[in-house]
């Protein structure tokens, strides 16, 4: 297990010298601590990057099963290469798409939402059916570095703009919710847990 932690230590420290996106530390220490505490085996994630979630979901206890989508070729194959060094093939099913093409029949105890801020609300849609009941939706990402919480007018750059609007959106969406009850945590870069009742 020891060399384990090391090979997804290296994972980590790969991705953030080479800026790939991945979840800060206090955000994977709540989902797996969640993942543990829930007894979760099913999980459903959108938006593999470089597979280190994915991984870190499925050490935290032997009976978990995750299924991640990963549209970027470059990507995808940087994670099938991180999955296979871990042994993980059995547990962790890599899909190579858009996620937004992707139809599931499979339930699921947990979605994890860390794809394409700007979709984050398309992709809670397509997915909820395919969660089940007192099963949650984790977003992460929702405070995107701190950005919410400026004025727009401060924000200069256009598409950063829209996109923290696109991330308020969400929030507003996930508030308003009747089907689900969702709670936010100001950990890491801003996550959300929705549960299904």
């Amino acid at each position: 297990m020891v060399e384990k932690y090391s090979m997804v230590k290296k994972i980590r420290e790969d991705a953030l010298n080479n800026k790939v996106p991945i979840i800060m530390d206090d955000g994977i220490n709540f989902i797996t601590n969640y993942i543990i505490k829930k007894q979760v085996k099913n999980i459903l994630e959108i938006g593999t990057a470089v597979g280190y979630s994915a991984i870190m979901m499925c050490l935290c206890s032997p009976n978990v099963k995750v299924t991640t989508i990963e549209r970027d070729e470059k990507r995808y194959l940087e994670a099938l290469n991180n999955i296979k060094k871990l042994n993980l093939e059995d547990r962790i099913t890599l899909i190579y798409n858009d996620a937004a093409n992707v139809k599931l029949e499979d339930n699921y105890d947990l979605i994890f939402i860390d794809a394409a801020k700007a979709q984050n609300m398309k992709f809670f849609k397509m997915f909820e059916k395919n969660l089940n009941d007192g099963g949650a939706i984790i977003t992460d990402n929702l405070n995107f570095h701190g950005l919410v919480f400026k004025d727009e007018e401060d924000i200069k750059n256009r598409n950063v703009r829209a996109l923290v609007r696109k991330i308020k959106e969400y929030k507003e969406f996930l508030k308003k919710n009747k089907n689900f009850y969702t709670e936010f945590y100001d950990l890491g870069d801003g996550i959300s847990v929705s549960i299904k009742g």
